[in-house]
């Protein structure tokens, strides 16, 4: 996982504000050190692999500042804590949907595929581990892959949502980890009527 350090961290935020504008762009990053009172000529070396490597780092402060945010909530059924922790996500990146919707675009180039999956794997993984998941087995790979659905399917429908404090996206999000939990009632029942 892509670690961000406060210097990173507050290019980012700067960069973030001039994405809606220029996109994830070399005029993007020169433009945010200028606002940051950095020699603008220093942006090739911050991300020398381009606009993937922004949105990466981008993704990964996003993780950060969720895994922060989830440390303070109080809720014990693990369950309740991920749709928590992912809700807290969208929260947090409502003042940056244009930057989350230009970063996927540039995700979804063919040569950004491995990042992509990157991306996708530290966020399901920093929020079952924010949400104290300590699964070590078989499990820890299906939950991820079941998150990984989830979340992008939620991210997807929140991108086009427009309701008051993503109550809309909140209620997708929450009818798609019913049927995950259905299926999992489903595949246990299965199995305990299996003769041994």
């Amino acid at each position: 996982m892509m670690q961000i350090d406060p210097a990173m961290a507050q290019v980012l935020e700067a960069l973030t504000m001039q994405v809606p504008f220029d996109g994830w762009t070399s005029t993007a990053l020169r433009r945010a050190l200028l606002s940051l009172g950095q020699p603008p000529e220093d942006a090739p070396l911050l991300f020398p692999g381009g606009a993937g490597e922004m949105v990466e780092a981008f993704y990964a402060w996003g993780d950060a500042q969720m895994a922060q945010g989830a440390a303070s909530l109080q809720i014990p059924r693990l369950s309740a804590r991920v749709r928590a922790i992912l809700a807290l996500r969208f929260a947090q990146n409502r003042g940056h949907k244009e930057a989350v919707r230009r970063g996927l675009a540039v995700l979804s180039l063919p040569r950004n595929t491995r990042r992509a999956a990157r991306c996708t794997a530290a966020t399901v993984d920093t929020i079952w581990a924010a949400a104290g998941d300590t699964s070590s087995d078989f499990s820890w790979y299906s939950k991820r892959a079941i998150l990984a659905g989830v979340y992008g399917a939620s991210l997807l429908f929140w991108l086009a949502d427009s309701s008051e404090d993503d109550a809309a996206t909140l209620a997708f999000m929450d009818r798609r980890l019913a049927g995950v939990a259905r299926l999992g009632k489903i595949r246990k029942s299965i199995l305990g009527n299996i003769p041994r």
